[in-house]
């Protein structure tokens, strides 16, 4: 894994996370992201965290990952 490869992967959540709405999708889900291991994909999100792009909510033991109101296109 290296930071291209995480930037790649965080394009390709960015644009998944932006086709589910208002409610995200699940960490579990997002990590049957095609073509992407567990590790890339949490590296993504932590990716698109630090620049603001996404926002998390839990309801109950499951972690929600969503797009901020301020994320622009990646």
């Amino acid at each position: 894994m290296n930071t291209e490869k995480i930037g790649a992967a965080a394009g390709a959540l960015w644009a998944r996370l932006s086709e589910s709405g208002d409610d995200g999708i699940s960490l579990t889900e997002l990590k049957k992201q095609p073509g992407l291991t567990s590790d890339e994909v949490v590296a993504a999100v932590g990716w698109l965290a630090r620049e603001g792009k996404v926002s998390f909510k839990a309801q109950g033991r499951r972690s929600f990952v969503a797009l901020s109101e301020c994320a622009t296109a990646f």
